[in-house]
């Protein structure tokens, strides 16, 4: 277990370099002076020069990207052009903020997709299928950010019972969560109930029946165990889109977060935390797949016993 982990981190790294280098280039070429959006469009150009070297801008592009590689080694992802602030201290602080809303949206998501897929998985074909599905076709469809919009209409303007605007107590957290959970409850709940239904077809839940078990422990000590798999595995790659969504939520919401922050650093083409933002979400798919391997060969003797035949 612990080789394979080790495995894994030591070819992320690759991916993580890959990462940095498009960035870095990607961002260079892109037009637009940060010297000159930092002291505006009036700014002599003699400032503009010796802000440039003060940066290191003025150096080749690839001298750039070495000294660039070469904080990274020092745990080092620069200094924010706009404040002055390191950017790990930056994504620490509005990290927090984005972090609340990821994990209150990933608990919506389970809170109403795992019910109705448990429900609708378990009874194929019933009244009570068609309605979970229904209502999960209808979460697919509504998009996020105009399911946000109607939570402020109806909920902050109409009613008036719950803030819309700004990062402040756990009231503030629910309509940003609603809003950015449902789609992926919608996902959860198909895909759930899609597990489930394969898992009734498999041949140790026939034998099971046959050595006369209760249903209900058949579903929770082994069925639930083979129908997780994929739910795990997908909850794990939404995990990443809920992070570009919580970007867009912050920006509607008024929020302070990761989202926030990358937004406005591309408009001051503040390259230093642009940098960072993207070696961090990287980085955060990196461990969100490995901890979901981890966790998959946990619940799955199937996946363990690959481990054992990779390592032999």
């Amino acid at each position: 277990m612990l080789q394979y982990s080790i495995r894994r981190i030591v070819a992320a790294l690759p991916l993580l370099l890959g990462a940095s280098f498009i960035s870095f280039v990607i961002l260079h070429l892109i037009p637009g002076d940060p010297a000159r959006v930092l002291l505006g469009t009036q700014a002599p150009l003699a400032e503009v020069d010796a802000l440039r070297r003060q940066l290191g801008l003025d150096r080749p592009l690839l001298v750039q990207y070495v000294v660039y590689v070469g904080n990274l080694l020092h745990g080092n992802l620069g200094t924010s052009y706009l404040n002055q602030q390191t950017v790990v201290s930056e994504i620490t602080q509005q990290g927090l903020y984005t972090l609340q809303l990821t994990v209150g949206a990933l608990f919506v998501a389970l809170l109403v997709g795992v019910p109705i897929g448990l429900i609708a998985g378990t009874r194929p074909g019933s009244w009570m299928d068609r309605v979970g599905m229904s209502i999960a076709v209808l979460g697919v469809a509504v998009p996020y950010f105009w399911l946000a919009l109607l939570c402020i209409i109806f909920f902050g303007v109409d009613l008036r019972i719950l803030p819309v605007l700004g990062t402040g107590g756990p009231s503030h957290l629910v309509l940003p969560c609603v809003s950015l959970g449902i789609g992926y409850s919608a996902f959860t709940a198909r895909l759930l109930r899609a597990s489930l239904i394969d898992a009734y077809r498999q041949p140790f839940v026939h034998f099971s029946r046959a050595m006369g078990l209760p249903g209900s422990r058949i579903l929770f000590r082994s069925i639930l165990k083979y129908a997780s798999g994929p739910v795990v595995t997908a909850l794990g790659l939404q995990l990443g889109n809920l992070l570009s969504g919580a970007a867009a939520t912050e920006i509607i919401f008024g929020r302070a977060g990761l989202g926030s922050l990358t937004v406005h650093a591309i408009l001051a083409k503040d390259i230093p935390t642009v940098q960072g933002m993207i070696l961090f979400i990287a980085a955060v798919y990196i461990v969100i797949n490995l901890l979901v391997d981890i966790f998959k060969g946990v619940i799955d003797p199937r996946v363990r016993l690959e481990w054992t035949e990779a390592r032999a």
